[in-house]
């Protein structure tokens, strides 16, 4: 109809305008992360129109377009090229992603350190439960989780048993293995998307082999936040940081860490948390 034509439009404009409306961030010099999150648009760009939410009309041919070359830039920066048959994937995730909130992993409080009344990290007990998980090892770290989300990305709308799309679930989590002089990641990158409540019983199984349902044990973590996008680089940067504020303690591994996503690509500013786990949870 005309009037969800302009609402479509009007939703396309701003979601094709956040990364040029986005310039500053909390923290320099952040660089490259995942195709995790499409379209996890921020609060001022959603929409509560019932006639939107309730009538997901497929988007125009021009707003397809539109959005696949706008990802097709983000991937750009990342190194990797982004294929056609995402096309499918992105429109319906944008769409699902601007009709429902998306889903928190749930985890248990426990701890917070403070300094000048700011947050420096957090701990946090996160329960069992079932990810989907794909192991990837490219040349750079954001090329590894940047084509293991694309692939999980395909599982959440609608390549697996039950046919149906999902459901977003945030943070998406990357594990880190480093190598064994603490200096380097290696280069195969866990990339695991939480399952909703909803299928955490009977997980639909994937259609791509390459991706597995885990049953991943109860970790304990010591969480600090930071901003902007993500390189090996950067995230040693956070590593360190996060050392420096510890001092010395055997309490937290130092072979694997993860990073935890909670925005797309997209955004220049979006948040992301550097995890430690604890060794004895």
């Amino acid at each position: 109809s005309p009037q969800l034509h302009r609402l479509h439009n009007c939703k396309m404009s701003k979601l094709l305008s956040v990364s040029v409306s986005k310039v500053s961030c909390r923290s320099p010099g952040m660089a490259r992360i995942t195709f995790e999150d499409l379209a996890a648009l921020d609060d001022e760009q959603l929409d509560d129109d019932d006639v939107a939410q309730n009538n997901p009309e497929p988007m125009a041919e021009e707003e397809q377009e539109r959005l696949f070359a706008h990802w097709q830039a983000v991937a750009s920066t990342h190194q990797v090229s982004l294929p056609q048959e995402m096309s499918g994937p992105i429109q319906q995730m944008t769409r699902q992603n601007q009709a429902q909130e998306q889903e928190q992993v749930p985890y248990v409080p426990v701890s917070r350190h403070e300094k000048l009344e700011e947050v420096q990290y957090e701990e946090r007990v996160y329960p069992a439960g079932k990810w989907a998980c794909i192991t990837k090892g490219e040349d750079m770290y954001e090329q590894s989780i940047s084509m293991g989300f694309m692939k999980l990305m395909r599982y959440i709308c609608k390549e697996n048993s039950a046919g149906r799309y999902l459901g977003m679930t945030i943070p998406v989590m990357n594990e880190i293995q480093m190598l064994q002089d603490g200096k380097g990641f290696m280069k195969d990158i866990l990339t695991a998307y939480y399952l909703p409540a909803e299928f955490q019983d009977d997980p639909p199984v994937p259609t791509d082999s390459e991706i597995a349902i885990v049953q991943r044990e109860s970790i304990r973590v010591l969480s600090r936040v930071f901003y902007g996008t993500t390189t090996e680089e950067t995230i040693s940067r956070q590593i360190s940081l996060l050392w420096e504020l510890l001092g010395s303690t055997d309490d937290f591994h130092r072979d694997v860490y993860m990073v935890a996503v909670y925005q797309n690509p997209g955004v220049p500013c979006r948040r992301n948390e550097i995890w430690f786990i604890r060794r004895d949870p």
